[in-house]
């Protein structure tokens, strides 16, 4: 179903600064966007906070920030990227998302049909993942103090039954599955803020993993040890974070990592290596090596997973350090980038 925007863009088609002020501006912009567009009986009291039930078991607590730039992109919006991105965070926990808030940082001049299309994005997202925003808050900075729009989630879940996902559980002889391509989201973003046309037409990947994340620790329990989203920093900056993390050593092979010949192309142009590029529907999963074909080929059942790969292995040598073994039989170090390689991309 699609929303009507309830605000009168002929009356205010942007952003002002009262919007921002807590009068009337700023009560007509909760109770006529922000209420109606992501309604539910939590969000609808208005109150200061959320007033939650207690759900049973352990839970799992996740915030992120999202600055992409620009806010809207090939295959979807910093709304797809709000909801997906803290509902990943959750599941890379073994939780399944419940509950999300949600905070606005709006520049004076935004317009507001953005900004309805962006919530309205993150009312579909969060319907699609099972989740409800439940509580939030907006603040409008001055025109040029800003970028538009920055949005702010937080997300709780309830963690599986027999599920201990930590890096601290990971162990040498673990084999490192990675669910799908790689690159295609950093690349798309660069794709339309620099103008450049590729013929096939990038599109970010971003995706709720949830559903395939849940059929894995159904079947692989406590053979699952770890998961990482592979997100800002890519599939490198994700590999040296668990590695450092566990003091375990890690080994990829190249030719095991996919990417897709059009995000190899584009990267080679421009002079990138796809394992420092973002992605937001790809995650990596250290598994038992007794239970890694089994899990792999079940991951491969799912849409999100039908390209996943074994694409290393744990090893006690070079704790820390990520190695590569390479297309041409050598090997060479897989360290974290020391600068930024794309800024404002998630």
């Amino acid at each position: 179903m699609r929303f009507q925007c309830p605000i009168p863009i002929q009356e205010y088609d942007t952003v002002t600064l009262a919007h921002g002020g807590g009068g009337k501006l700023t009560q007509r912009l909760i109770r006529d966007l922000f209420a109606p567009t992501l309604e539910n009986p939590f969000l609808s009291e208005l109150h200061d906070g959320a007033l939650l039930p207690a759900p049973g078991g352990r839970l799992a607590f996740s915030t992120d920030s999202f600055v992409v730039s620009p806010p809207f992109f090939p295959g979807g919006n910093i709304g797809d990227l709000a909801v997906h991105g803290t509902v990943n965070d959750l599941a890379m926990c073994g939780a399944r998302p419940l509950y999300l808030s949600l905070s606005m940082i709006l520049e004076e001049g935004f317009r507001l049909k953005d900004l309805w299309e962006i919530l309205v994005t993150i009312r579909e997202r969060a319907e699609e993942a099972g989740v409800q925003v439940v509580t939030g808050d907006t603040k409008v900075v001055e025109r040029g103090k800003g970028d538009g729009i920055f949005l702010n989630t937080t997300g709780i879940g309830i963690i599986l039954d027999d599920v201990d996902i930590r890096p601290s559980r990971i162990r040498p002889g673990d084999r490192i599955l990675l669910n799908g391509p790689i690159a295609e989201h950093g690349m798309a973003i660069l794709s339309i803020r620099e103008g450049l046309s590729f013929e096939s037409g990038l599109e970010s990947d971003t995706a709720n993993l949830w559903p395939l994340v849940q059929k894995l620790l159904e079947a692989g329990g406590r053979d699952v040890h770890a998961l990482r989203d592979a997100t800002r920093g890519g599939v490198a900056s994700a590999l040296n974070e668990l590695a450092q993390a566990s003091g375990t050593g890690v080994v990829i092979q190249e030719a095991s990592i996919p990417v897709r010949e059009d995000v190899r192309g584009a990267c080679e142009i421009l002079g990138l290596d796809p394992l420092f590029v973002a992605n937001e529907g790809r995650f990596l999963a250290f598994v038992a090596p007794e239970r890694a074909e089994e899990l792999l080929a079940l991951m491969r059942t799912h849409p999100l997973g039908s390209e996943a790969r074994i694409i290393g292995e744990v090893v006690e040598d070079h704790p820390g350090v990520v190695r590569m073994e390479t297309w041409l039989g050598g090997s060479r170090v897989v360290d974290m980038l020391s600068g930024e390689q794309l800024p404002r991309i998630c």
